[in-house]
Protein backbone atom coordinates (compact mmCIF):
# COMPACT_ATOMS: atom_id res chain seq x y z
CA UNK A 1 0.00 0.00 0.00
CA UNK A 2 3.11 2.01 0.41
CA UNK A 3 3.87 2.10 -2.94
CA UNK A 4 0.41 3.06 -4.05
CA UNK A 5 0.29 5.97 -1.99
CA UNK A 6 3.56 7.35 -3.03
CA UNK A 7 2.55 7.20 -6.50
CA UNK A 8 -0.76 8.22 -5.70
CA UNK A 9 1.34 11.12 -3.83
CA UNK A 10 2.71 12.11 -6.62
CA UNK A 11 -0.02 12.16 -8.91
CA UNK A 12 -1.34 14.31 -6.73
CA UNK A 13 1.07 17.76 -7.48
CA UNK A 14 -0.39 19.64 -9.77
CA UNK A 15 -0.31 23.04 -11.68
CA UNK A 16 -2.29 24.88 -8.61
CA UNK A 17 -0.95 25.05 -5.52
CA UNK A 18 -4.86 24.87 -3.91
CA UNK A 19 -5.28 21.24 -5.32
CA UNK A 20 -1.67 19.89 -4.17
CA UNK A 21 -2.99 21.17 -0.68
CA UNK A 22 -6.95 19.71 -1.02
CA UNK A 23 -5.28 16.20 -3.00
CA UNK A 24 -2.67 15.30 -0.39
CA UNK A 25 -5.11 16.08 2.79
CA UNK A 26 -7.50 13.98 1.37
CA UNK A 27 -4.82 11.18 1.10
CA UNK A 28 -3.34 11.89 4.62
CA UNK A 29 -6.91 11.73 6.07
CA UNK A 30 -8.71 9.59 4.40
CA UNK A 31 -7.25 7.50 1.58
CA UNK A 32 -6.14 4.60 3.26
CA UNK A 33 -9.54 4.46 4.86
CA UNK A 34 -11.70 4.76 2.47
CA UNK A 35 -14.23 1.80 0.53
CA UNK A 36 -12.58 0.31 -2.57
CA UNK A 37 -15.37 2.30 -4.68
CA UNK A 38 -13.88 5.76 -3.23
CA UNK A 39 -10.62 4.53 -3.67
CA UNK A 40 -11.33 3.99 -7.44
CA UNK A 41 -13.30 7.60 -7.64
CA UNK A 42 -10.15 9.36 -6.46
CA UNK A 43 -7.80 7.28 -8.86
CA UNK A 44 -11.00 8.66 -12.08
CA UNK A 45 -10.62 12.20 -10.26
CA UNK A 46 -6.85 12.23 -10.44
CA UNK A 47 -7.21 11.68 -14.45
CA UNK A 48 -9.16 14.78 -14.98
CA UNK A 49 -7.68 17.93 -16.16
CA UNK A 50 -6.63 20.54 -13.40
CA UNK A 51 -8.88 23.20 -14.43
CA UNK A 52 -11.77 20.46 -14.25
CA UNK A 53 -11.21 19.65 -11.20
CA UNK A 54 -10.44 23.58 -10.03
CA UNK A 55 -14.05 23.76 -11.43
CA UNK A 56 -15.24 21.22 -9.22
CA UNK A 57 -13.47 22.28 -5.98
CA UNK A 58 -14.91 25.89 -6.55
CA UNK A 59 -18.57 24.63 -7.29
CA UNK A 60 -18.57 26.30 -10.78
CA UNK A 61 -19.55 22.60 -12.16
CA UNK A 62 -20.21 19.38 -11.09
CA UNK A 63 -19.41 16.00 -12.24
CA UNK A 64 -22.20 13.94 -13.85
CA UNK A 65 -20.60 10.59 -11.97
CA UNK A 66 -22.24 10.63 -8.31
CA UNK A 67 -19.42 8.56 -6.74
CA UNK A 68 -16.87 11.44 -7.86
CA UNK A 69 -19.62 14.10 -5.97
CA UNK A 70 -19.88 12.40 -3.28
CA UNK A 71 -15.60 12.25 -3.09
CA UNK A 72 -15.41 15.93 -3.84
CA UNK A 73 -18.13 16.93 -0.90
CA UNK A 74 -15.63 15.09 1.19
CA UNK A 75 -12.11 16.32 -0.13
CA UNK A 76 -13.98 19.96 0.18
CA UNK A 77 -15.93 19.90 3.65
CA UNK A 78 -14.85 22.22 6.04
CA UNK A 79 -12.73 20.69 8.95
CA UNK A 80 -13.57 22.15 12.64
CA UNK A 81 -10.54 23.70 12.24
CA UNK A 82 -10.48 25.44 8.85
CA UNK A 83 -10.75 29.75 8.98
Amino acid sequence: MNGEIGKLRWRCRRGMKELDLLLTRYIDEHYGAAAAAEQAAFQRLLELQDPTIYDYVLGRDAPADPALRSLLERITRKRPNDV
